[in-house]
This record gives structure tokens, C-alpha cells and sequence, in this order.
């Protein structure tokens, strides 16, 4: 097989150009499996099968090409974003980077949260911060492409909003843009095609066309990895302990002031001041926490980290940056703190001074309480 022939060829799970010249470069096959009907490169033959990790992913300069070159059709633009870490998985500036084509915003993973959650108070919170990103959404869909639910309402939504035009799937790393997309293969009908998805963030490397019909097609596009959330910080041996794949069981600690908890060794929160009140951690139901007085918290850390305090468990605990401090004087009311890539704490109480400890490099927030 020439080499030209082979640049016609893409994988149908990440959508990179496949080559058979190469072992360790981007996009290689061997040269008899690209004679298949829909060939798939060796990194997600491995990730699908191996449920092996690849550290290959696209610089930013070619994430921007990619947006901008939306910018220069017309097109309705998706973006997916993960409820369970909703400000970590926007994508900022993106109106400026699509110019004025409508955007719909796809709020995945929401069969993570309590099935008891007022959905139109939740949709109400999504349009407000939405907002406040400088964005008004044509919609917002709530949907979880793991179980399947929302679906259905989902693609009604892109068929009224796109107007025969093309649609561009957007998001970050491991928001579900690839589970989402496999969902809607089936919805329209193309059953044979399967997006490689995994839980490694990176895994679709160039821009995917699945034909709708015969005047357009949706598009997937590389997720953008947002170096802000913690999940960057660990192995990928220790993603699933962080990203929860079942209901989150929220997690309620009675505290006074001058106590801390450590969310294993990934980050540490402070009740500094502030009357006795609950904590409630939504984090994955993997993690550990554990309670210390404030003044034992630092020699607790210098100790344990890594054994006691886990994940990251035992030599890649030398993976995590330094620990930085954010510091919060939380309003009485309903408020979260938030840590990018790891979930949020909530305090509905009189108000309290609150500091987070967490990598370099992963940030804290404090936002509006996401349920009330």
C-alpha cells in the first residue's frame, strides 16, 4: 500500500491519519488491519482493548486552529461539560473563538448527582453561570451518555437548532464527548461505527465527520485539556479513584473551627473560623478522608501522605506538585467550595473562613451552592 493511499486513511476512533511506516509515531497500523472496513489505529486498539493509557495529545495552537476554524462556517456548536466538575470543564472565550454560530450546551454526567435534585433549579444554576461565562445557550440538555439518559431529547434539540447545518461536538478532556457521540451513532442509525473511548484524557487526537445526511455531518473534535483540574497532578493508575463513575454518596462532617480534612493525600481543607457546622463533601466514593486538628495537619501530611493518606498511593505521591493555599470567607447562606477536577465541598450555614490546600497548578473556587 502506497504512502498516498495511506493519508486517505483515518482511524474511526481518535481521527487520526493512520500510517504504517512508523511504530511509535502518532496514527500508526499495522499495513493488514488498514485493509479492514473501518480501521482503527494501534493506540486505541490498545486503549479499547488494554484499557491502556497514551501520554500523546495535541498541543494547545492546534486545539485554537481547530475552534477557530469552526468560527469560519456556519454550524450549530455543542459543548459538552461535565457536571460533576462544571467549572472546571468550560471552555472559556469559546464564543469568541466560534464566532456567532448558536451554541447548546450538553450537561453530561448527570446521573451522578442525587436522583432527589430539583431539575428545574438545576437548569435555572446551569443558565446563570452559563451566563456569566458569557454565553446564552439555544438550549441545555441534561444527559448522562454512560446510562442513556436524556437522549432522546438531545437529539431533538440538535435537529431544531442546526437548521440543516453541520454540528461541532467541543469540550475538554474527559467531559464524555466520545460516549456521547457513540450514543448518538446509534439514535441516528450507524451502528457499525464506534468512537474509542477510555478513561485517559486525550483519546480523540483530530477532528471526526460522522455523516447526519446528505448535506451535513456532526463533527467530534479533540477535548482541550484545562491544566487547572487536579486530575493532571496523578497517574493515570489513579483516575479511578478520582472520577466517580456511580452516584455520588455525599459525605457530611460535623466540624468546629480549627479542624482540617484531607482528601487523601490530593488536597486539604481548613475550617479556620466560623461557628460548628457541616461539611458535605461530593467527591468520588472511592476517596478517603481523614479528620485532624489544625495544628497536626501539616506534620500529618509531612508523614502519611501516601500511605494513611492515599490516593496517590505510595511512590506517586512524588507525582503531586507542592501544595498551595486558597483562602475563602464563605458568606452565611448556601455556598461550595469548589476543587477543579476532584468535586466540591458545601456549607449551608451562618458563614465561615475556609482554606484549601491543593497541588500548584489546580485551582480552587467558591461558587453558588449546586444543590440547595
Amino acid at each position: 500500500m502506497n504512502s498516498e493511499m495511506e493519508q486517505e486513511l483515518f482511524c474511526a476512533g481518535c481521527g487520526v491519519a493512520l500510517q504504517s511506516i512508523e511504530p511509535k509515531q502518532v496514527g500508526y497500523t499495522p499495513a493488514s488491519a488498514m485493509e479492514k472496513e473501518i480501521p482503527i489505529c494501534q493506540r486505541c486498539y490498545r486503549i479499547k482493548h488494554y484499557n491502556e493509557a497514551s501520554t500523546v495529545t495535541l498541543g494547545d495552537d492546534e486545539y485554537l486552529r481547530i475552534l477557530n476554524q469552526i468560527g469560519d462556517t456556519r454550524a450549530l456548536v455543542v459543548q459538552v461539560v461535565d457536571l460533576f466538575d462544571f467549572d472546571g470543564s468550560w471552555l472559556r472565550g469559546l464564543p469568541r473563538l466560534v464566532g456567532g454560530n448558536p451554541i447548546l450546551l450538553a450537561v453530561n454526567k448527570v446521573d451522578l448527582l442525587p436522583k432527589n435534585i430539583n431539575r428545574n433549579r438545576l437548569l435555572n444554576w446551569i443558565r446563570k453561570s452559563a451566563s456569566e461565562y458569557g454565553i446564552k445557550p439555544v438550549d441545555v440538555v441534561l444527559l448522562s451518555a454512560k446510562k442513556g439518559i436524556g437522549m432522546e431529547e438531545f437529539v431533538r434539540s440538535i435537529d431544531q437548532h442546526r437548521k440543516g447545518k453541520n454540528v461541532y461536538i467541543v469540550g475538554v478532556t474527559n467531559v464524555g464527548k466520545s460516549s456521547l457521540i457513540n450514543r448518538l451513532l446509534k439514535q441516528y442509525g450507524d451502528v457499525d461505527m464506534e468512537i474509542t473511548t477510555s478513561q485517559f484524557p486525550g483519546t480523540t487526537l483530530d477532528v471526526i465527520e460522522i455523516p447526519i445526511d446528505n448535506h451535513s455531518s456532526l463533527f467530534d473534535t479533540p477535548g482541550i485539556v484545562n491544566r487547572d483540574q487536579l486530575i493532571h497532578q496523578v497517574s493515570p493508575q489513579e483516575y479511578k479513584f478520582i472520577l466517580p463513575d456511580k452516584p455520588i454518596k455525599p459525605k457530611v462532617y460535623q466540624l468546629m473551627d480549627k479542624q482540617s480534612l484531607f482528601i487523601g493525600a490530593l488536597a486539604r481543607v481548613d475550617f479556620v473560623r466560623g461557628e460548628r457546622q457541616p461539611f458535605v463533601f461530593y467527591i468520588s466514593n472511592e476517596l478517603n478522608i481523614h479528620r485532624t486538628k489544625l495544628e497536626k495537619a501539616d506534620e500529618l501530611y509531612e508523614k502519611h501522605k501516601g500511605e494513611l493518606l492515599t490516593p496517590p498511593h505510595g511512590e506517586g505521591i512524588k507525582d503531586l506538585s507542592p501544595f498551595h493555599k486558597f483562602s475563602f470567607k464563605v458568606p452565611a447562606g448556601k455556598y461550595d467550595v469548589v476543587i477543579s477536577g476532584l468535586g466540591w465541598i458545601a456549607l449551608h450555614g451562618s458563614g465561615a473562613n475556609v482554606e484549601v490546600h491543593v497541588p500548584k497548578g489546580t485551582t480552587a473556587s467558591l461558587r453558588p451552592s449546586l444543590i440547595s
